[in-house]
């Protein structure tokens, strides 16, 4: 009688765990390689939703996504938050790239508490462009990701920076337009700039201004408030956090016991604390004296007076300037 695997003393060939679901960790490199085969599942027909739920699986809700790079006017370095990944990814393609996928070679992993991180210094991007020409740019650089420890094992920073870029034309085309000098000419002029499409680096140019206003647009989802009400409420909250001191830690009151003390000590105390309450008298009408205008230079002393209610010409802030004689004046 052949025993089987509902037999307690069955005994599997590929070894004595075979029969257990053990959890375990997936590689870092086995998530860049999942994410490449779900952007080559992309379709001409995914839409803004399909985006979304790329980054819901390969980033964290705060995760961020740095590239840095260096054009002909300077070095750049552009951040972008969870919100903006999608759009990010999607821009990519726009550009008339078709396929996209991430070679890593030599990574190095380190493990902390909550996070891996996977630092690879001969990373390379691939693009295949179908349009203007058939294209493929192998953009090289430095790619370090954080990974967070846990079973989902998504992506918390993303940062790229690019060092070189080669874009590789066949020879089969070139062969094909040999007498042709104004094709030729064409297609020895770089379609990409560090690898990067002008729709990509025109949108990594906008982020710097959408980055900002995530906030404006979180509150206008969330309270339905206009435009300018959006904004009132966000400057003057920024200018509380800014004015407003720090809190100080609350102190217990310490509680003493009475002890009972002779005549000639009372008598001395006594003497004792109508010294100090006349010199403490003293301090305070030192202070009381003190004029606010020889702590302001004159001249100067504009104090912002925020409030959600505009001013006479509508507008967010009004001042209060110090006068020299130490008054208060309202300005608007």
């Amino acid at each position: 009688m052949s025993s089987t695997p509902h037999d307690p003393f069955y005994s599997s060939p590929f070894g004595p765990f075979y029969r257990r679901h053990t959890p375990y960790v997936v590689q870092p490199e086995y998530r860049i390689y999942e994410m490449n085969k779900r952007l080559q599942s992309r379709s001409e027909d995914s839409d803004n939703l399909w985006w979304d739920a790329f980054a819901t699986e390969f980033f964290e809700d705060d995760a961020t996504l740095t590239l840095s790079f260096c054009l002909e006017d300077g070095p750049k370095r552009y951040t972008i938050g969870r919100t903006l990944i999608p759009r990010y990814f999607s821009t990519v393609f726009e550009g008339g790239v078709t396929d996209l996928y991430y070679i890593l070679k030599h990574s190095k992993e380190s493990y902390h508490n909550s996070s891996i991180t996977v630092d690879c210094d001969q990373c390379t991007m691939v693009t295949q462009h179908g349009k203007p020409m058939f294209t493929k740019v192998c953009t090289e650089g430095r790619l370090i990701l954080e990974f967070t420890f846990d079973d989902l094992m998504r992506i918390k920073t993303w940062h790229f920076t690019i060092r070189q870029y080669r874009e590789l034309v066949p020879r089969s085309i070139l062969a094909m337009h040999a007498q042709d000098p104004q094709v030729l000419d064409q297609l020895s002029k770089n379609i990409t700039r560090m690898g990067l499409t002008n729709f990509t680096l025109n949108y990594l140019r906008l982020c710097v201004i959408l980055e900002p206003m995530q906030e404006l647009m979180s509150r206008h989802k969330t309270y339905n408030l206009s435009p300018r009400d959006c904004l009132k409420t966000c400057l003057f909250q920024k200018w509380q956090r800014m004015v407003a001191p720090p809190a100080e830690p609350t102190r217990q009151p310490t509680t003493k016991r009475r002890k009972r003390k002779n005549s000639t000590s009372s008598t001395s105390n006594s003497s004792a604390g109508n010294n100090a309450n006349s010199t403490g008298g003293k301090k305070k009408t030192a202070a009381a004296n003190l004029s606010l205008s020889s702590q302001v230079p004159q001249g100067l002393g504009a104090i912002p007076n925020c409030s959600l209610n505009p001013g006479r010409d509508g507008d967010l802030c009004h001042s209060t300037a110090v006068t020299p004689s130490g008054q208060f004046k309202e300005k608007h």
